[in-house]
């Protein structure tokens, strides 16, 4: 079992940029892969970023690459997510997930944070 808590969400201006972390509890946080997602009010949750559990592999989606970079340290059991250049359309709650791979599926990831908020204003 493994249990998520995010930090670091805010209200931030239009270009300005932030840091996510996702703490875990448990032994066995470097067994796992790690995602970011994020939704925003009246839409569906989607997938923003992924990593391996080694760290060594990561993946993005096309509307976050080049301004957002998933990483993780084990020894902490952290993962983190620095977003820079952040627009309003990345207004959301993000939530970090945990899962046996590094895919983009929300259903692959069994254990969920609450999520943080992050609202970038014009």
């Amino acid at each position: 079992q493994v249990q998520l808590l995010e930090s670091g969400g805010g209200l931030v201006q239009n270009g300005g940029s932030l840091r996510l972390s996702c703490a875990a509890s448990g032994r066995t946080f470097s067994r796992y892969a790690m995602g970011w997602f994020r939704q925003a009010p009246g839409k569906a949750r989607e997938f923003v970023a992924a990593i391996s559990w080694s760290g060594q592999s990561t993946d993005y989606a096309d509307s976050v690459k080049g301004r957002f970079t998933i990483s993780r340290d084990n020894a902490k059991n952290t993962v983190y997510l620095q977003m820079n250049n952040l627009k309003p359309e990345d207004t959301a709650v993000y939530y970090c997930a945990a899962g046996s791979s590094m895919v983009r599926l929300i259903a692959k990831y069994d254990y969920w944070g609450q999520g943080t908020q992050v609202t970038v204003s014009s």
